[in-house]
């Protein structure tokens, strides 16, 4: 979906409070340290937000990383060496505008103020009308300290992107792997920034995770790429589940590239809070290898080995935020139904194939336990099930219904006698009578039609 035929596609955006109040209810992610009142901009992911989350991931990887012979991937530690973040910049220039309220003592990033009402007196100003001091630059890397001898450590950071450790690595990766340009370096991690306003739930933490690819090739191929992964990264999008009506790409104008960046995109997805970016592809240039080789003394350009031409790579970025990609999956899963007769639904709408859940198996009876152990085991073994046995069937469904399991599978009293069980449908509702034998493939037929 293309910038300019965004509309009114939001208009059926659940509320953030509705969203916020089931994901901690039913154990999707909830505030880090809550039993001590919580830490701003921190967020703990439950046992269904950690499934949601490990099969995105999970996702990710067979897309961008197995599923290619171009790609290789890595895991870097999260704390590198100082110099990197001031080959990068981030050291000189990583920072936001901040300005301080001298009446409430709170901190708001100058650029974000505009319009906002003032959290001490919202009714009756807004934060411009406050005492504020002048805006000055903040810088936003969190910083740690290396060395067992107290004061006398090397001051380092937490890593504010996970991209710089594959530029570090990309000589070592580019020799271990023997691959041949055009090739990619990806990896998915931990990543911090010190926001100086946290805000909309997990949108924008302190601590988050990101998925990035890094594509390096020749100078005269960069639009080529560019194009080629904005496609893929468009298709990810779409494979993921996505409304159409909630994805569009959005150009970089000439005054927010930065200053490295020959052209990027955004990848946006409709919250309640507006079209917000899920992923952006860079063209990078050759500035990050150029100045790592400047900063490092090593050499990181690649000769051809037909033409003998010595270059610096170009790199194409493709950078996911994989939390955003989370929190927009349970925006546009959320549906509220109203049923034949009056009855309503909450029902999360989830990809089945990344349903926290993809099944749950309900004996009608705590005493039907012993006959569907056999059952519960086999399942266990290939999908992600929950087993159920509290409070009366219809109940249990909306259950179901409101974490997004995609089939519940029920053993009834007649089960021992014809060997069928009930298959019970999340979207339609609709159930079929599927001999024991046969759940297996009958599950793993839905889920692969899903895919």
């Amino acid at each position: 979906m293309s910038v300019e035929s965004a509309s009114d596609a939001g208009a059926q955006r659940v509320a953030m409070d509705k969203l916020v109040s089931l994901c901690a209810r039913r154990g999707f992610l909830f505030q880090s340290s809550e039993i001590y009142g919580g830490i701003n901009g921190f967020w703990d992911y439950g046992p269904l937000g950690a499934e949601l989350k490990q099969k995105l991931r999970q996702r990710w990887w067979q897309f961008t990383v197995r599923g290619r012979a171009d790609v290789e991937g890595i895991d870097s530690a999260i704390v590198a060496h100082p110099r990197t973040w001031e080959a990068s910049g981030h050291v000189e220039s990583f920072t936001d505008p901040m300005v301080d309220c001298k009446t409430c003592k709170r901190r708001f990033r100058a650029d974000q103020i505009d319009g906002e009402p003032c959290p001490e007196a919202p009714k009756k100003r807004a934060i411009l009308d406050c005492d504020l001091t002048e805006s000055r630059n903040f810088n936003l890397m969190l910083t740690t300290t290396v060395g067992a001898q107290e004061g006398a450590g090397q001051t380092a950071y937490l890593r504010p992107e996970t991209c710089q450790p594959i530029f570090n690595d990309f000589k070592r990766v580019r020799e271990a792997a023997r691959q041949k340009l055009p090739f990619g370096i990806a990896q998915v991690g931990k990543a911090f920034r010190n926001e100086i306003t946290p805000r909309n739930f997990t949108f924008r933490s302190r601590e988050f995770e990101q998925a990035e690819l890094e594509f390096f090739c020749h100078p005269s191929q960069r639009e080529e790429w560019f194009d080629y992964w904005l496609g893929e990264r468009m298709r990810f999008h779409r494979e993921l589940g996505f409304q159409e009506s909630s994805l569009r790409t959005r150009p970089h104008g000439p005054d927010e590239l930065a200053h490295y960046c020959a052209r990027a995109m955004d990848i946006e997805f409709l919250f309640p809070f507006g079209w917000q970016e899920i992923e952006g592809i860079h063209d990078r240039g050759d500035w990050d290898l150029s100045r790592h080789s400047e900063y490092s003394g090593k050499d990181l350009s690649v000769t051809d080995e037909e033409t003998r031409e010595k270059f610096m790579p170009m790199c194409i970025e493709s950078s996911v935020g994989v939390d955003r990609t989370a929190l927009a999956l349970l925006v546009d899963a959320y549906h509220e139904e109203t049923l034949e007769g009056g009855d309503e639904r909450v029902v999360m709408r989830f990809h089945p194939g990344l349903a926290p859940v993809t099944v749950a198996l309900l004996p009608l009876s705590k005493k039907l336990k012993p006959e569907v152990e056999g059952l519960e085991a086999e399942l266990r073994q290939h999908f992600s099930l929950q087993y159920d046995q509290a409070g009366n069937i219809g109940r249990r469904y909306r259950r179901q219904d409101e974490i997004g399991t995609p089939w519940c599978v029920t053993w009834d009293f007649e089960t021992a006698d014809d060997r069928k069980v009930t298959v019970r449908h999340r979207d339609s509702m609709q159930q079929d009578r599927v001999p024991i034998e046969g759940v297996r493939r009958y599950l793993t037929d839905a889920l692969e039609a899903a895919s």
